[in-house]
Formats: structure tokens, C-alpha cells, sequence
């Protein structure tokens, strides 16, 4: 939102809009990077937890096992949290993107009212002069006609 002027009225693909897009689809890489990468990491530590669950006879095997399949449970967890980071962050792109629309919504309309201001205001120009030079005319024609020369002629000793 650029509210010091810069770029405002420039129809040349520059300017807030544009980077504004720019920067949106940058963003939409980074999290669909994440999403991908995080979703990865779930799918590979579950399946190597399943990999790791058959039970063995050497009890030290079993234990390093069990200790294996804590550390990939634990990245599974640090992967799901990183997701619900993820889904709380697009709640709040989604909020303050809504609220960039009805900003931009709003300085729509307020142009769209100020050009209509001014349209009405030239109008009403117009009409004024035209109402100044119609009651010129018909004082000009006033004081022109024998009707004014009649009444006032009475009134004169």
C-alpha cells in the first residue's frame, strides 16, 4: 500500500501494483517450498519408522531401533508443527490480503466519487454561466423594450 503518491496513475506495469504481484508470487513459491518439503519429511520418517518396527531378537538392535524410530518421530513432529506454522501464516496472508482488497477497494471508490465531484462541480459551472449570460439577455432585452419605456413614462413628470 503506497500511500505517499509514488506510482499512482502510472498505467506502465511498474509501480506498487506490480511489485506488490511480484512479491505475492515469490511468497507463494517460498510456502509451496515448505509445504513440499515439510510434507517430504512426514512421508519419509513415517516410513521409516514402519521399516523399523519389526521386532528383532538382539536386544541392542532392538534399542538402537526404538532409539531411531524416537529421533524420526521426533522430526515428524518438528515437520507437523512447521505445517501448522505454515497453515497459521496463510490465515494471516489471508486476513491482511482481505483487508489490501477493501483498501484498495475503498481508494477505487473515493476516485471514482472524486472524479464524479468534479464533474459535478464543472457542470454546475456551466450552468451558472449559462443562467448569468440567459439573465444578461433578457435584461438586456428588458431594458430594450417598449414595455419598460411605457411604465416608466407614467412615472416621469
Amino acid at each position: 500500500m503506497n500511500k505517499g503518491g509514488v506510482g499512482l496513475g502510472s498505467g506502465g506495469g511498474g509501480g506498487p501494483t506490480a511489485a506488490a504481484a511480484a512479491q505475492a508470487a515469490q511468497k507463494q513459491k517460498s510456502l509451496q517450498q515448505r509445504v513440499d518439503s515439510d510434507i517430504g519429511n512426514i512421508v519419509d520418517n513415517f516410513s521409516f519408522v514402519v521399516n523399523v518396527a519389526r521386532v528383532n531378537d538382539p536386544p541392542v538392535r532392538n534399542s538402537q531401533e526404538a532409539f531411531m524410530m524416537e529421533m524420526r518421530a521426533a522430526r515428524m513432529v518438528q515437520a507437523a508443527d512447521s505445517l501448522l506454522k505454515l497453515v497459521s501464516e496463510l490465515k494471516q496472508t489471508a486476513i491482511f490480503s482481505g483487508f489490501a482488497s477493501l483498501n484498495d477497494h475503498v481508494e477505487q471508490r473515493t476516485e471514482e466519487l472524486n472524479q464524479q465531484a468534479e464533474k459535478t462541480d464543472r457542470m454546475l459551472s456551466r450552468i451558472g454561466e449559462e443562467a448569468a449570460s440567459s439573465l444578461k439577455d433578457l435584461e438586456s432585452h428588458y431594458y430594450s423594450s417598449s414595455i419598460r419605456t411605457t411604465t416608466q413614462s407614467p412615472s416621469q413628470p
